[in-house]
């Protein structure tokens, strides 16, 4: 059995998966971006977000597979390539996301996240050579815990600093750059019932063939028994359908503004918590490193490329976190921080092993 070609085939198939979830995600941000839907296009955005979560959960399950056969196989951890980092990149940015959108129930998320795993898979499959994706035995250098502790470390920071770090893009794209005053998410809260904005958009829904001058009764053969109780909350008043519906966009529009600052809300929070968590990755895996490079060339620092980048790249999220626990920054600034890091990260990653020349390179153009 060639564990080579099957490897590759489920990479391939992983590809195929992330593609078809991207495009099913796509459209359903397309839908998404109706402020009211027809019920056809509520069961469409339904079926195409679990189609696009389902090929998310399926390719994460295949990534799984070809780590662990690679693991078993090469008898250490599977991280000793760029090949096998970028597989185990994709997986981290697949699982956190499946656990963000569990609990956020965001159907926006999954089409700006799940395009940069498919990225960064495509890249692994696409572009590099036969040679970089197979598994070579370690020299006794790279055979330390302290060295898989490193990686397997680094790794991690990089995949939630840039699941973080791409929540706060989202966010200053959402806000237009703007200020957002979370106080008033709080006010409009406590001013407006989001259950009776939601009620009335759903009412709109019921009622849209209903554009004439016919007055809705209780008894409406529209209406099922759950929108005549809407009804009766509105029995007080002698309206016709068209200033029902009149009445319905104006609170649709009120919900469509609510959502948003929710939606932005939620971004803020996700993004601090997800950066929280790599932060302490990060740390370690530079600690972790600094004593296996004590252990292979006597010194714990020589301030190779890729070693100032993650001094760096730690610089700017401490300083996120710093701002935002310390000063109590919310918002666009601490976004703003958080995007340059998006930036920072990759040039760590990526950037100064192809182009600059150190320990770390791989020699693309160095």
């Amino acid at each position: 059995m060639n564990w080579d070609i099957i490897q590759n085939l489920a990479s391939q198939i992983v590809f195929i998966l992330l593609l078809f979830g991207v495009i099913c995600y796509w459209i359903n941000l397309y839908i998404f971006s109706f402020s009211l839907k027809t019920k056809f296009q509520l069961r469409t955005e339904n079926i195409l977000f679990n189609l696009g979560k389902l090929s998310v959960l399926i390719s994460n399950c295949l990534l799984i597979f070809i780590l662990f056969s690679r693991w078993i196989i090469a008898g250490y951890f599977p991280l000793s390539n760029l090949y096998e980092s970028l597989l185990f990149l994709t997986w981290i940015l697949a699982t956190i996301y499946l656990y963000v959108e569990s609990k956020t129930k965001s159907k926006l998320i999954g089409a700006t996240l799940i395009p940069l795993a498919l990225l960064i898979n495509g890249f692994s499959n696409l572009t590099l050579s036969p040679e970089m994706q197979k598994a070579s035995p370690l020299v006794p250098a790279l055979q330390s815990n302290w060295l898989m502790l490193h990686v397997s470390m680094m790794l991690l920071s990089y995949g939630t600093l840039i699941m973080g770090s791409l929540l706060c893009i989202l966010f200053l794209t959402i806000s237009f750059y703007k200020n957002v005053d979370f106080n008033q998410i709080e006010s409009e809260k406590s001013l407006k019932s989001i259950s009776f904005l939601s009620e009335t958009a759903n009412m709109y829904l019921v009622l849209l063939p209903a554009r004439s001058s016919e007055n809705i009764g209780m008894s409406d053969p529209r209406l099922n028994k759950y929108h005549q109780s809407l009804i009766n909350k509105l029995i007080g008043f002698d309206l016709s359908s068209t200033k029902l519906i009149e009445m319905f966009e104006n609170k649709s529009l009120e919900l469509a503004k609510l959502n948003k600052l929710i939606l932005l809300e939620n971004l803020d929070n996700w993004s601090y918590r997800i950066l929280g968590l790599g932060f302490p990755f990060l740390t370690i895996g530079i600690i972790s490193g600094g004593v296996w490079a004590n252990e292979a060339w006597g010194s714990y620092w020589s301030w190779d490329p890729k070693e100032t980048w993650a001094l760096i790249t730690w610089i700017i999220f401490a300083t996120y976190l710093h701002a935002r626990i310390t000063k109590g920054w919310k918002g666009r600034k601490t976004a703003i921080l958080g995007s340059l890091g998006f930036f920072v990260i990759w040039i760590c990653y990526l950037g100064v092993n192809f182009l600059g020349k150190g320990l770390h390179s791989y020699g693309w153009f160095s």
